[in-house]
């Protein structure tokens, strides 16, 4: 695990390393607020804990560099806890197995957590060095962005005094994000009746795992599978033509990352088990061809397992499995005036039948304020026709560009020049602190960049070794360039 210690930016991998080593899924940030107080404190750094839990590090002006503007490098201290199923890992515990593979570090089974310890790291190699000439600086690290962006939207007015604010959590190396979208989460939530176990019946666990899954906003373009969305289709069909009763089901367990797998126990009538499996098989085969190209390691298979007492009520089961077939899932309309980003989408990442308890999360997500809320209300009307509770909680804005930034245009140049090549300008469909934290400090000139990281929220996170050089490099650079106040 140590061997990253030895890749270039050694300072900056010194720290992702050290970062690797702390449990910090969200909402469980307080080992690694921690490590970023003693960080202040062992370099002689002023360092305030505010009262959501950010901490802010500041470091003053090298030596004539006092009339620049102030810069505020912004990162998150938590991460997206995912592994794989066969993998034994406690993420309040234990630390993650980080693993070099060609040009790319990866984690053994589990994310990676380079969203975003890779820009935690390397804001810390900043306020850290001794011969790097920069303006004013301060250090943002939030917390809980993954599952809420509390850490952002308690963040205290009146503390940050820098003018520009460099976001670290954009995932391609090259790109400037100028924009990006608002999100609002949808609950869902009903009590069903259940009944005894009819008798004649057969009990299988069916399954749906395999699936890529990942970040519920970047990736909802690339067409992979919805583990949920999956199940439920299924469900349906053997309803209609088994008559199946469901005992429990459940899948997904991030609101922000596609659900990789779902299963659920169903009763078939004894003299149908032959056919039945058959059923599942025919299946496994139409759901391997319909994602041949997204999902090569899909399974959906059945396998025998103990009766249950209970069943949901037969009413009850029909219409929640209707709605959740119903409810709109992945892209939902893409953006008029920024070809190929995606304008709105919904991500159904939880859903569960347990013990009389039907509950369903989703993330929704637009650049539109307005279509988020449309989207969120058509998600709770297909609820509200069962007769389910629906709450529309955590509503976030969105990013809106500014192609006219100063340090935009700062940035344009200075990539060109030192790389030969023009970065891209861009937005996009995730849900960036940016927007948050720009509503509480007005007039924050805002960019957001990072090195190359693919399948963030999935255990097939990595990130890509050459770009972070050349981000930290850029970086370095860019502070380096930062204009006058």
């Amino acid at each position: 695990m140590s061997e990253i210690t030895k890749l270039k930016p050694t300072e900056l991998w010194k720290y992702f390393h050290e970062i690797t080593l702390i449990p910090r899924p969200s909402k469980n940030e307080s080992r690694i607020v921690d490590y970023i107080v003693r960080f202040g404190r062992d370099n002689n750094l002023k360092t305030y804990v505010d009262r959501a839990g950010n901490v802010i590090v500041s470091k003053p002006a090298t030596p004539g560099m006092e009339n620049r503007k102030g810069v505020i490098i912004q990162t998150h201290l938590d991460m997206v806890p995912q592994k794989n199923n066969d993998k034994v890992h406690d993420f309040l515990k234990d630390p993650i197995e980080t693993v070099i593979d060609g040009e790319w570090v990866k984690a053994n089974g589990t994310t990676l957590g380079s969203d975003n310890g890779i820009g935690v790291a390397a804001t810390l190699a900043i306020l850290a060095s001794k011969d790097l000439s920069h303006g004013p600086l301060e250090g943002l690290f939030t917390i809980d962005e993954e599952t809420g962006m509390t850490g952002a939207n308690d963040l205290e007015p009146g503390i940050l005094k820098g003018e520009i604010m460099l976001n670290l959590d954009s995932e391609t190396e090259g790109e400037l994000c100028v924009g990006c979208a608002g999100g609002v989460n949808v609950n869902i939530k009903r009590d069903y009746s259940e009944e005894k176990t009819p008798a004649g019946m057969s009990a299988y666990k069916v399954t749906v795992k395999g699936l890529k899954g990942g970040h519920s906003g970047v990736d909802i373009a690339l067409g992979r599978a919805n583990s949920v969305k999956l199940l439920f289709r299924f469900l349906m069909q053997a309803e209609a033509d088994f008559g199946i009763r469901v005992a429990m089901a459940e899948g997904g367990d991030l609101r922000n990352a596609i659900p990789r797998e779902a299963s659920a126990v169903v009763l078939v009538p004894e003299i149908k088990n032959y056919e039945f499996e058959a059923f599942v098989r025919g299946y496994e085969e139409m759901y391997k061809s319909e994602f041949a190209e997204t999902e090569p390691d899909l399974a959906f298979f059945c396998e025998k397992t103990a009766l249950p007492g209970k069943v949901m009520s037969a009413g009850d089961q029909y219409r929640i499995i209707r709605a959740l077939y119903a409810c709109p899932n992945g892209v939902q309309r893409m953006s008029q005036s920024m070809p190929g980003l995606v304008e709105t989408s919904n991500n159904l990442a939880i859903a569960r039948c347990r013990d009389g308890k039907f509950e369903a999360y989703n993330l929704t997500r637009s650049s539109v304020d307005t279509a988020k809320e449309a989207t969120a209300w058509k998600i709770a009307g297909v609820f509200h026709l069962i007769d389910a509770k629906v709450v529309l909680e955590g509503s976030y804005p969105g990013w809106k560009p500014n192609m006219a930034s100063p340090i935009l245009a700062v940035m344009k140049k200075l990539y060109t020049s030192k790389f030969g090549t023009d970065p891209h300008v861009k937005a996009v469909h995730a849900g960036l602190e940016c927007g948050i934290i720009g509503g509480i400090y007005p007039g924050l000139d805002m960019i957001s960049l990072g090195p190359t990281i693919k399948y963030p929220h999935s255990p097939d996170e990595m990130v890509h070794i050459p770009s972070v050089a050349k981000f930290y490099d850029y970086l370095c650079s860019i502070l380096k360039e930062v204009p006058a106040r």
